[in-house]
């Protein structure tokens, strides 16, 4: 057993006794030019189920790591010129200033700033951008299934789809729940036409005919059967649905009262040092 494992099995006993307990002095691991790594500092090494001789793995390598990455900074940092060096520091000092107002302007927003938006501004901004909301793809109201192609009664299940009535659509649902690969209930909710049209064995063609002349859509292969029940549908380059939009809305409304808020915050810490004469032009 060379020096080194010695060296470490005695470290990991050492960390081990004091029962939690924090030891007087750091236990100092190794050495790389000027810098010293401490046992506290190589993280994972209070997991669980770790053994002896993995601790000792983890140790070396932790440390031969940290040897490379600090024995170049220390050469960088003799030999780096003058005019690198004054831009590191410019650059680390814009950084620290970045953070803060960051900080500052999140800490102020959280604390000052109107989070809640209406449903009525929702909807006057709706009403008032409408054109701007063009939809970029075919949307549906849909009820999809895929059942397995020994699924019992297929043509029970098939006229429950068709229906509208919602007894049967509860009693669809208990059965879909109980054989069904897939069920998937969009009866209020808008989904792209797409995510319906991955799932279906072949691709439809001419997704505006389609939906104009189709209602329920049944299709199958060797392993399957698929069944689509279109309640309602919107097509691309028409005015997306409120409902569609409504989160979206949301994000803009939301979005543009932060950059108002982080402007007027600025600008009235600007003119109250103006008034109190601590910003002056020279």
């Amino acid at each position: 057993m060379n020096r080194i494992t010695v060296l470490l099995i005695l470290i990991i006993l050492v960390a081990g006794c004091g029962n939690n307990k924090k030891a007087a002095g750091r236990i100092a691991v190794a050495r790389a030019g000027d810098a010293v790594l401490y046992l506290d500092q190589i993280p994972n090494l209070t997991q669980k189920g770790i053994s002896e001789s993995d601790s000792i793995i983890m140790i070396q390598s932790y440390a031969n790591n940290w040897a490379k990455r600090e024995l170049l900074f220390q050469k960088a940092e003799e030999n780096i010129s003058a005019e690198f060096r004054d831009e590191i520091d410019r650059q680390l000092e814009e950084t620290r200033d970045n953070l803060v107002i960051y900080q500052y302007q999140r800490q102020m927003m959280l604390e000052r700033m109107d989070t809640v938006v209406t449903d009525a501004e929702l909807e006057n901004y709706y009403t008032e951008k409408m054109q701007s909301f063009v939809l970029t793809s075919n949307i549906v109201k849909a009820l999809f299934i895929k059942l397995p192609s020994e699924t019992p009664d297929i043509t029970r299940i098939k006229q429950l789809a068709h229906s509208n009535e919602q007894t049967d659509l509860q009693q669809l649902e208990l059965i879909c729940y109980q054989f069904a690969e897939k069920f998937d209930d969009f009866d209020e909710e808008w989904v792209p036409l797409d995510r319906l049209s991955v799932e279906l064995p072949e691709e439809i063609n001419n997704e505006e005919n389609f939906l104009r002349r189709t209602t329920f859509y049944e299709t199958s292969d060797s392993a399957s059967f698929y069944f689509i029940s279109f309640r309602d549908y919107r097509l691309r380059s028409t005015i997306a649905p409120f409902e569609y939009v409504k989160d979206d809305i949301k994000r803009i409304i939301w979005n543009s009262r932060r950059i108002e808020f982080i402007q007027n915050l600025g600008n009235g810490i600007y003119n109250d040092a103006l008034k109190e004469n601590s910003f002056v032009m020279f």
